[in-house]
Parts: C-alpha cells; sequence; structure tokens
C-alpha cells in the first residue's frame, strides 16, 4: 500500500468512528435542552399558584419558546454554514442558561416571556445545529443519526423529570429553574468546544442508499419553490400541533383527570400517575426517534409516517375517552409519545433525501420551522379545553393524525417519488 493509499485508509476509519463520537456529543447536547420544552409543564401550576396569572397566560411562554426555538433555526443554520456549529452551540448553552435564571426571577408575564425566548434562541441554536450535523455526518443512515439526535431532545428529560418535581415541591420553583438552568448551560458550552462538521475528513463511508435519494443538491431558495416541502411542511404542522399540546398540557390535564397524586405501578416504576406518566412519556418519545427512523430506512419515509400518525390517532382516541384511569392515562400517554417523537427523526431525513446534503442544516431547519407555527395552537387547545372539555381537543387530535397518515401515503409519497425522479433525470441531463 502506498503512503496515499494508507493515509486515505487511516483518513476514511478515523471518520467512521469519529463521526458517531460526534453523534454522541450532539446527543447529550440535545438532552440538555430537552427541559426547556418537556419539563416546562411541572412549572405551570406551580408558577400559576404563586402568582395567579392564569394557565392560558402562562402557556403563551410556552408557545413563544417554540416560536423562537423553530423559526429562527435557518438564521442559526446559516451561522454554522459560515462560522461552524462549535460556535453556535456554545452561544445556545449560554442562552439557555440565562433563559431559566430569568424564569427563575420572573415577576410579570413579560420577563416569563422574556426568559422564554431566550431559551427558545438557545434551544435552536444547539437543536438545528445538532440535527443538521448528523444528517451531514450520516448520509447513508439519515433516518437513525437524525433519530437518535432527536432522541436526546425526546428522552434528554426522563431522567430529571423526576428531580425537578422533587426540587419544585421542596424548595419552590425557582431555585428548579436556577439549578437546572445553569447546569444544563455548562454541560451544552463545554461539549460545544469538540463538536465539528464533517469537513476536513473525506468521505467517512462508503455510502449505500435503499430508496431513491436526489442528485441534486437544492439551494433553501429553491427548496421553498418546490411544493412538495410545503406539502411535508402541511404534514409536520398537523401533527405536531396534537403532540406540542399534550406536552405542554400532561401535568393540568392530569389534575383535572383529578388522577395526577394517584399511585400506580408500571413494570417496576412506581409512584404518582403524573410523575409515572412523564417519566415514561420522555423514555418511550426517546425511544421512537432512533427506532422509527430505523425503520424508515428499511421500509421507506412515508410507510413508516403512515405506521406512526395511524397509531397516534389510536392513542389519542383512548386517552380522551378512558384517561380518567390513571393506568389507561399513563400507557396511553406514554404510546402516544413513542410515536409521536418519530416526526422529528423522519421529517430532517426526508428532507435530506428530497433536496441533498449541502445545505441540510438550513433545509432541514427550514422544515423544522412547522413546529413553530403548530405551537400557535398551543394557547387555542388550553381556551377549548376550559370551553368546550378535553374530550373535543383529543378528537381533533384523533383526525389530525388520522388525515395525516392517509396524506402521507397517498399524496406526498407519489408526488415526493416523482420529484426525485425528476431531480435525477435533470442531474444525468446536466452531466451529458
Amino acid at each position: 500500500m502506498t503512503d496515499t493509499n494508507a493515509q486515505g485508509a487511516m483518513s476514511r476509519s478515523f471518520g467512521t468512528s469519529h463521526r458517531w463520537l460526534q453523534l454522541l456529543m450532539g446527543v447529550v447536547c440535545m438532552g440538555m435542552i430537552a427541559n426547556l420544552q418537556y419539563g416546562w409543564t411541572l412549572f405551570v401550576d406551580p408558577i400559576d399558584a404563586k402568582n395567579h396569572w392564569g394557565r392560558a397566560d402562562i402557556q403563551v411562554a410556552f408557545t413563544l419558546f417554540v416560536l423562537t426555538e423553530t423559526w429562527l433555526v435557518p438564521v442559526e443554520a446559516w451561522f454554522v454554514d459560515r462560522f461552524g456549529p462549535r460556535i453556535v452551540i456554545m452561544f445556545g448553552g449560554v442562552m439557555i442558561a440565562l433563559a431559566w435564571i430569568v424564569d427563575a426571577y420572573a415577576s410579570s408575564l413579560a420577563m416569563l416571556y422574556f426568559g422564554a425566548v431566550l431559551g427558545g434562541v438557545g434551544a435552536g441554536s444547539v437543536y438545528g445545529t445538532c440535527v443538521g450535523n448528523a444528517l451531514k455526518w450520516f448520509p447513508d443512515r439519515r433516518g437513525l443519526a437524525a433519530g437518535l439526535t432527536a432522541a436526546g431532545f425526546g428522552a434528554g428529560a426522563a431522567l430529571t423529570v423526576v428531580p425537578i418535581a422533587t426540587m419544585i415541591k421542596a424548595s419552590g420553583y425557582e431555585r428548579a429553574f436556577l439549578t437546572f438552568g445553569i447546569g444544563q448551560g455548562v454541560v451544552v458550552f463545554v461539549l460545544a468546544l469538540f463538536i465539528r462538521p464533517p469537513t476536513t475528513l473525506g468521505p467517512a463511508v462508503k455510502k449505500v442508499f435503499k430508496f431513491a435519494q436526489t442528485k441534486i443538491d437544492y439551494a433553501p431558495q429553491q427548496v421553498l419553490s418546490q411544493p412538495i416541502f410545503w406539502l411535508l411542511y402541511l404534514t409536520f404542522v398537523a401533527v405536531a400541533c396534537c403532540g406540542l399540546t399534550f406536552a405542554a398540557q400532561v401535568a393540568p390535564l392530569a389534575r383535572d383527570y383529578k388522577i395526577a397524586e394517584v399511585p400506580v405501578n408500571v413494570a417496576g416504576i412506581a409512584g404518582a400517575a403524573l410523575a409515572v406518566g412523564l417519566s415514561l412519556q420522555r423514555i418511550f418519545d426517546g425511544f421512537g426517534r432512533p427506532f422509527f427512523g430505523w425503520v424508515s430506512d428499511a421500509i421507506g419515509r412515508e410507510n413508516t409516517m403512515f405506521i406512526a400518525f395511524g397509531v397516534a390517532a389510536a392513542a389519542l382516541y383512548v386517552v380522551g375517552n378512558f384517561g380518567g384511569n390513571p393506568y389507561v392515562f399513563v400507557l396511553a400517554s406514554a404510546l402516544y409519545f413513542l410515536v409521536f417523537g418519530e416526526i422529528y427523526s423522519l421529517f430532517p431525513s426526508t428532507c435530506g433525501d428530497t433536496f441533498g446534503s449541502k445545505y441540510a442544516a438550513t433545509n432541514a431547519g427550514m422544515l423544522y420551522t412547522a413546529k413553530g407555527t403548530a405551537s400557535l395552537l398551543v394557547p387555542v387547545a388550553s381556551w377549548l379545553a376550559a370551553s368546550q372539555g378535553w374530550h373535543n381537543v383529543f378528537m381533533i387530535g384523533v383526525g389530525l393524525n388520522a388525515a395525516a397518515a392517509l396524506f402521507a401515503m397517498f399524496v406526498i409519497k407519489p408526488l415526493r417519488a416523482a420529484h426525485i425522479a425528476r431531480s435525477c433525470q435533470e442531474a444525468e441531463a446536466a452531466k451529458a
């Protein structure tokens, strides 16, 4: 073997192992921002009990968080492309720490909303960068890589739900905001120092694709002119609004059902129904993201969407009609989050397959803004629950998920296949 070949082999070997380390650091960073979304529900009632601002007004903070977390991701992705992932993730670590410090001292709704915006900017900086980096490092396993990265966000709160709830009860929500906010920010900042894009190692692995992918790298402005992008966006919004509403309202919902403090024991996990339910939701959510990403790598993106969205509709139906039973509530909500979290692996990987790798971070970021659009419906759901009851809210969710399942299979699937076939033909024509 020549020196050149030996160096190339060493580079590829290093790239193959190094990309898994990069993925792992991204997963941990995602875990550190998870509580900003999934731990929020624990703070709603304590904040209201102290300040008497009302659930609906407090939940506006959640909407502002999600809006800034998602809608600014394309801007943050531009900074990643220009300056690299390290500086953007470091910035995100500082912002998420500041966000919960502000929340701890918030004496008005305006201050609480300001903390939510800071948290959204920080979480979006971390989320968009880590997912985009995973898509670039793993063009051959986009579903799995995006799923594992998103799993950090989905399951990251699982280990801290009980400690946060315990600290809120023992020392107040302000102490919990301070302690966990600073800790999470420090971890993200330190890990950011070691995160790199795949720009200097050459091809990490031989690319083997089971399903057709575009042969053209579409720039963001080109993506926005493609109808298939907006069909994906619409489907993302329909499914995400249900999961965001559920995630934000789990604790108030359990208290309205009068089961929050009812003791349960599920598979050896014992405690109050709310605490056990939250822990299982985060575990199942985290597991579902890489699992369904892996499944989609094997059977196709839209086929996986059809299965997941269909199961989600069934789970919401059960919670809406039988959630007054604490065991049904815990198990059905865990099942729902198992199949809900997959949108954060399927949509980014579908975006990469459809529009290419070169601008994967920015393009996936633009699609991710659908989550922000969906968050606008969370306060609406609070109003509907207060005026019409939780049952009607859940039945709307059933209809949205069932419609999304059918739309993915019978509309998106054929149109996306036609788009990819057309891109391949254009790429071949350009070579001729």
